[in-house]
Parts: C-alpha cells; sequence; structure tokens
C-alpha cells in the first residue's frame, strides 16, 4: 500500500457528503484534489463533482475526459495556491447499503491504481437506517486495491482500508465554495440530459405530458432538497462571518489604543 493515511479538510468532506445526500436513488461520484507529503499522506483539500451520463443504482464509471478535465481543474488550482496539487482519488456514494466497497469498486479501484499508484477511494454510505436505533447513519471508509493469487493459482483483487482523518477547518475554501454551488446545475443537468432523451422518439401526447411531469417533479425536488438547505447553510456561514469581523473589529480598536498608550 502506497498510502500511509488519508487527511480530509472538514470544506472537502462536506462537499463530498452533501453530493453523497443529494440523491438516494442512484450512486454518484466526485474526484479528489490535493497534495502528498513526504510521510505518504495523500491530504484532500477541493473536490470536483461530476455529472453522470448513465445513472445506476450500483456503480459509478469515471470517463478519461472527466479524468483529464479533473487534472487541468488541478493545476489551475496548484497555479491559484503555489502548491503542488494533482487528483488523489475518488469518491462515491452507497445508499441504502453498506460502506464497504463492492467487487466492481475494487476492480475499478485497482484499474485506477494501475496509472497512479497513490490513488485512493472513499465511499459514503449514506441513508442507511441503523437495526437498533432506526436512525439513519453516514458512514466513510477508505480503501486501496492489492493484487492476491488464489489457492488455484487466479489472480483478484482484494480491499485494503487506509485509516482517513477529518482535518478541521475554520472555513469554507473558495474551490469548495465553488464545488459545493455548482451541485443543483449539475443535477439539473443529469435531470434534462435524461428528459431529452425521451424527446428523441416518437411518442404519443399521454407519454410525452408523463415524461415532462417526472421531469418537472425531479426539478423541483432537487430545488427542495438541495437549493433551501444549500442556501440556509450558506446564510447562516455568512451570519458567522459577520460575527467574527465584528470581534476583529473590536480588537483592531482595542490594539489600537494600547499602542497609543506607548
Amino acid at each position: 500500500m502506497s498510502v500511509a493515511s488519508v487527511h480530509l479538510e472538514a470544506d472537502a468532506y462536506l462537499v463530498c457528503l452533501t453530493h453523497a445526500l443529494s440523491t438516494e436513488r442512484e450512486e454518484v461520484m466526485g474526484l479528489l484534489i490535493g497534495e502528498v507529503d513526504e510521510k505518504r499522506v495523500s491530504r484532500i483539500s477541493a473536490v470536483i463533482i461530476l455529472r453522470r451520463s448513465d445513472k445506476q443504482a450500483d456503480r459509478v464509471e469515471i470517463s478519461p475526459e472527466q479524468l483529464s478535465d479533473a487534472s487541468t481543474k488541478a493545476e489551475q488550482l496548484a497555479h491559484q495556491l503555489q502548491r503542488p496539487m494533482r487528483v488523489l482519488g475518488w469518491y462515491h456514494s452507497h445508499p441504502h447499503i453498506t460502506v464497504w466497497p463492492s467487487h466492481v469498486d475494487v476492480r475499478t479501484q485497482a484499474m485506477y491504481q494501475m496509472m497512479d499508484t497513490g490513488f485512493i477511494g472513499l465511499i459514503f454510505s449514506v441513508f442507511n437506517e441503523d437495526k437498533n436505533t432506526k436512525v439513519n447513519r453516514v458512514q466513510l471508509t477508505c480503501f486501496q486495491s492489492v493484487e492476491v493469487t488464489s489457492h488455484y493459482g487466479s489472480t483478484d483483487y482484494e480491499r485494503v482500508e487506509v485509516p482517513v482523518h477529518i482535518a478541521p477547518s475554520t472555513a469554507i475554501s473558495r474551490a469548495c465554495l465553488e464545488s459545493i454551488i455548482k451541485l443543483p446545475r449539475i443535477l439539473s443537468q443529469e435531470e434534462e440530459d435524461a428528459y431529452e432523451q425521451t424527446t428523441q422518439n416518437s411518442l404519443d401526447l399521454i407519454t410525452q405530458i408523463h415524461n415532462a411531469s417526472v421531469f418537472t417533479k425531479s426539478e423541483c425536488h432537487i430545488m427542495e432538497v438541495m437549493g433551501g438547505p444549500l442556501l440556509q447553510s450558506l446564510e447562516n456561514r455568512l451570519a458567522v462571518n459577520s460575527v467574527k469581523i465584528a470581534q476583529l473589529h473590536k480588537q483592531k480598536e482595542l490594539l489600537v489604543e494600547k499602542l497609543k498608550h506607548f
């Protein structure tokens, strides 16, 4: 295993979790950006939310074009922050099921590691009810894949868990803020793509009305579960920041008064 541990910035964790909680019908995915230090610790500080071309309940795929676009975004962040940022891994959600990666996830992870041995995978288990408390819980795991040989000589891959830590952050970074703001639009674009596919066929009037109604309902659902809570969250952060700014102004005034006496 080429990665010792993973430190996930709290604001990057917020973006991943918000994305994972955006739908309980299909899995969602994205890419993780950050840097690796001399102790082989992957420090993730930004997230790229990927737009799904094919929504499925049990698997997600990342196209080469999306990886290329993410690498370009990482280079832009590296230039802005003057730090060696790059794509460090991927994340996806497991709605209603366990946090552990499936055989498909493990093989997909192994494929990514062929390009980069330090590539890691995060899985967010959401909408998964605890059998004892009957409360929905959120679980997170980080993993890599290792090649193993069975007694019969066949080759397969197994999951190796990587320690992951949520690193506290006092504010949300600009990169994470931009990602979370883009999320409702990305979800809306996915619904638009699905609806446009139905309009390409010759359908009877009742079916057309039904498809349009489903599309409208999906758009309203996005506004309900994403737009309102996101706006409220940003307003709360703005209020907290306003209080902090006022406190800093008072501290500044006190320091200025003290300096006058010297």
